[in-house]
């Protein structure tokens, strides 16, 4: 067979092709084969700052080989991933399942379990605890992984929800189901991070929009199936199995991850030695200040008043620990490898991406929580009525959560996306503040479109955005902090909206005529008592004024959710665009496989 000698290539040609297929590179890491710029810059090493290019390796000046045209124009092949890899994914997905049914199934059940068990006042922290513990021991459970590896603590993790879940159905008291709650609250939280963090590890970030994508709208759609569950099994009295139903499923994704996540693990040091590397100090410190935090938001603007002393005091206590004490106790000499390290918000997009991440999960339950108000006490819908016109949300979220992960995949980028989806969502704020007593269906079913469009875009992108411009070996602490900002995040989502409601409200109150009517939803009681029996019982006149001062207190919630909305786009402007890898550089990726990529590259 003849081999045939390449053609000349003319360097200068080759580098601009190159600067206009990824206008990224810079240009001092492209030399000219024909010695118009006579020094090399090599690629970037891994541990640099700067993300590296598979461009940039495409022209290696040689005397004796010099690059061809066409082979710099032919596209990278898509990674490939074994069956192993996919039954781990759907492990996976059945984990994230366990926690998305959980929450929403227990909230519809939560009166029918509270009069089961005579909770009275503290039915709040069933739902509460488990958010609570679920939130603090996320960035726990990442600095555990990177110690012990991805699968003791996964496996760890789902235990801990099983057997809570177990104990939550088995409850005969309100003081045990809010421990059990607890519990389950440490392993949902857990399986929420570590599942978001498994991905990273087998997934190279290009691709991590796309399976992130799929979790996330797999979550939102049986998010939304949650509440049917819910309502059938606390109307047929069999509240015990929204718990029980876990105790299969978690038992199998156990079975699965023990003989499928085989992941390379660090075996280095002793037990002791490793549990004085964690950062106790802080994770007790963010405890304390998430307890504060949660007890006012807990009880203010509900059953006691913002500027009550004793939902005030612990509100103050706690934002001063989280955001003075253990920000400062992060950063001291006392801690030598903190749980959440300042090296994280040293760029200004992973910074970025985490105060997006914060302000887009204030707006995830905004949407539900609001409309669902809207479409109850404005419009006078029941329950399952209510549910219906939430179908737009229901069906565009996890859509839009899917097609946004596939354009991070497809193109490289996260700005784009995170640009188009928030300002989606600013305008279908606005749009929705303009909603009243007579609004036309149509106007919010398209609203709601334009909201779970912006919801839904930016979800499976913004965990690519921090990691963008870290190491790899910050996988598992930017994912453990990620996670815990969200967490956080979704706590303010339903307190924001149910303060802001509930002071307007109260600013109107005057207008209604009833004195038992003001009685009933003055002093911030408005938003707990928003259901269409409550206002239909009062009819007439005075029925149209509650609608009336429901719906215009609604339209002010949307105003600060313009607010909010309008914030993270700019904040996206922030964000510097960096082509996302398409390299998977980790020290915990499975035990076996990737070979086949690599002999396939290197083939003749």
């Amino acid at each position: 067979m003849t081999t045939k000698s390449p053609p000349e290539v003319n360097g200068t040609a080759v580098t601009e092709s190159l600067k206009l297929k990824d206008p990224s590179i810079p240009s001092d890491t492209l030399s000219t084969v024909d010695g118009s710029q006579s020094s090399t810059s090599a690629p970037a090493s891994a541990n640099s700052k700067e993300p590296t290019t598979t461009t940039t390796e495409a022209v290696q000046p040689s005397d004796s080989a010099p690059a061809a045209e066409p082979e710099l124009e032919e596209p990278a092949g898509p990674p490939s991933y074994g069956w192993r890899f996919y039954v781990i994914f759907g492990a996976l997905v059945a984990a994230t399942l366990l926690s998305a049914l959980d929450g929403a199934i227990v909230a519809v059940a939560l009166p029918t379990i509270s009069a089961s068990l005579e909770t009275g006042p503290d039915y709040v922290w069933i739902a509460n605890v488990y958010f609570l513990t679920g939130a603090v021991f996320q960035p726990l459970f990442g600095q555990m992984s990177d110690l012990w590896g991805r699968r003791w603590v996964f496996l760890s993790i789902l235990a801990i929800f099983t057997l809570g879940s177990g104990l939550c159905g088995g409850a005969n008291s309100s003081n045990m189901l809010i421990a059990a709650r607890a519990v389950q609250g440490v392993g949902a939280g857990g399986i929420n991070m570590m599942v978001d963090l498994i991905v990273c590890d087998l997934v190279p970030m290009r691709d991590r929009g796309k399976f992130l994508g799929i979790l996330f709208g797999i979550m939102g759609l049986f998010t939304a199936v949650g509440p049917l569950v819910g309502g059938a099994l606390a109307q047929s009295g069999q509240w015990r199995w929204a718990f029980y139903l876990n105790l299969p499923i978690g038992a199998a994704c156990m079975v699965v991850t023990f003989f499928f996540l085989k992941v390379k693990s660090r075996t280095d040091g002793t037990f002791a030695g490793k549990m004085r590397r964690i950062d106790w100090g802080g994770v007790t410190i963010l405890t304390l200040s998430c307890i504060a935090v949660m007890y006012a938001v807990t009880y203010g603007g509900s059953l006691r008043s913002w500027t009550d002393p004793s939902v005030l005091a612990p509100l103050i206590v706690g934002l001063f620990l989280l955001l003075v004490v253990f920000v400062a106790f992060e950063g001291s000499p006392l801690v030598k490898e903190p749980v959440t390290p300042y090296h994280l918000f040293a760029n200004r997009t992973s910074a970025a991406a985490f105060a997006i991440t914060f302000l887009h999960s204030i707006m995830g339950l905004y949407m539900i929580y609001v409309y669902s108000l809207y479409f109850q006490a404005v419009l006078g819908a029941n329950q399952t009525m209510s549910g219906v016109y939430l179908m737009p949300s229901v069906i565009g979220f996890p859509l839009s959560v899917m097609i946004g992960g596939t354009l991070t995949t497809t193109l490289g980028r996260y700005k784009p996306i995170h640009l188009v989806g928030f300002a989606f969502m600013t305008l279908g704020c606005g749009l929705s503040s303009i909603l009243g007593v007579g609004s036309h269906p149509a106007m919010w079913v398209f609203f709601q479109l334009f909201l779970a469009i912006g919801n839904g875009l930016p979800m499976a992108c913004l965990l690519p955005a921090v990691q963008a411009m870290l190491k790899e070996s910050d996988t598992a602490l930017s994912t453990g902090t990620w996670a815990l900002i969200r967490s956080l995040g979704v706590i303010w989502g339903v307190t924001i909206p149910a303060a802001v409601f509930n002071n307007r409200f109260d600013q109107l109150l005057h207008t209604i005529e009833d004195d038992g009517a003001r009685a009933q939803l003055g002093g911030g009681q408005a938003y707990s008592h928003a259901t269409a029996e409550l206002v239909d019982s009062f009819g007439g006149p005075v029925g149209d004024q509650i609608r009336d001062v429901y719906s215009r207190s609604i339209q002010r919630v949307w105003h600060i959710a313009i607010v909010v909305a309008g914030l993270s786009f700019l904040l996206s402007l922030v964000e510097k665009e960096v082509v996302l890898r398409k390299e998977l550089e980790t020290d915990f990726g499975l035990e076996e496989g990737e070979k086949k990529t690599e002999e396939k590259e290197v083939a003749p």
